[in-house]
This record gives C-alpha cells, sequence and structure tokens, in this order.
C-alpha cells in the first residue's frame, strides 16, 4: 500500500487585531506593532489542507476532492470569509487570533469529516501574506 498526499487549496478574506486586553496600548503596540492597530487589519489568506491516504482501489481517490472542497468551504470559508476573527467567528471566541491558532482552530474545525470520508488531515497550511505562512502538522511531527 502506497500512501500519497493530495492538497486542495481554498482562499478568504477576514480582519483581525492582535491585542491582549490586559495589557497597556504602549505593550500590545510594542508586541503587535502594526497588527495591534485599534480599526483591525485585513488579509486575502490562502488556506492548503493536505490529506494523506492510500488510493481507494475503485476510484483512485484518497478522498474526493469535490468533497474536500465541499467540508473546506463550509466549515471554514463560510465561517471566516469577509469577517471580523475577533468579533464574527464563534470558534475563535476568547482565542488571539492569531494566524497560528487559526490554523489549529481550522484543523480541529475539520479532521473529523476528513476522516469519515477516507483521508487522514495531514497538513493546515495558512498564508497570512507574501512573506508569512505557517504550517501545523495536528501536533505531529511533520517528517
Amino acid at each position: 500500500m502506497k500512501t500519497i498526499y493530495i492538497t486542495r487549496r481554498e482562499t478568504f478574506n477576514a480582519a483581525h487585531k492582535l491585542w491582549k486586553p490586559e495589557w497597556s496600548e504602549e505593550k500590545n503596540d510594542k508586541v503587535f506593532g502594526k497588527c495591534a492597530n485599534k480599526n483591525w487589519h485585513g488579509h486575502n489568506f490562502q488556506l492548503y489542507v493536505t490529506v494523506k491516504g492510500v488510493p481507494n482501489p475503485d476510484t483512485g481517490f484518497v478522498i474526493n476532492l469535490k468533497t474536500l472542497s465541499a467540508i473546506v468551504r463550509e466549515k471554514v470559508v463560510e465561517a471566516l470569509d469577509h469577517k471580523n476573527l475577533n468579533l464574527d467567528v464563534p470558534f475563535l471566541q476568547g482565542i488571539m487570533a492569531s494566524t497560528e491558532n487559526v490554523a489549529i482552530a481550522i484543523w480541529d474545525l475539520i479532521e473529523e469529516d476528513i476522516l469519515t470520508n477516507g483521508g487522514e488531515l495531514a497538513k493546515i497550511k495558512l498564508i497570512e501574506t507574501e512573506n508569512n505562512f505557517v504550517e501545523y502538522y495536528g501536533g505531529k511531527e511533520p517528517f
């Protein structure tokens, strides 16, 4: 049996602010810089969801890409697109809306649905800007 990895890309636009209310404005500005802007700031996020598994002998699929896209769009894109991550997204309430934490929350949101459809979630890659992205492997070492 040969394991293969397949990746689906989706996009969404969202605003957020990195801010700890228990800190002073000066400390927030020092730690988070422009990301602590009181009027928020936004990104055109790119999300890559990688699933691993052995291709089904009947279909040749690890997971049907239409199914994977539907899971990601329904659970993630619909919840995050054109939203304020700090204010509008129930599964991010009480969590610092850093790209790192958003990636972990996305993993937690879709992992079970991917397992149910025959694959195993291998990696979430969330690109915030052309220079900044995070990769999350579910708390496991990637290699």
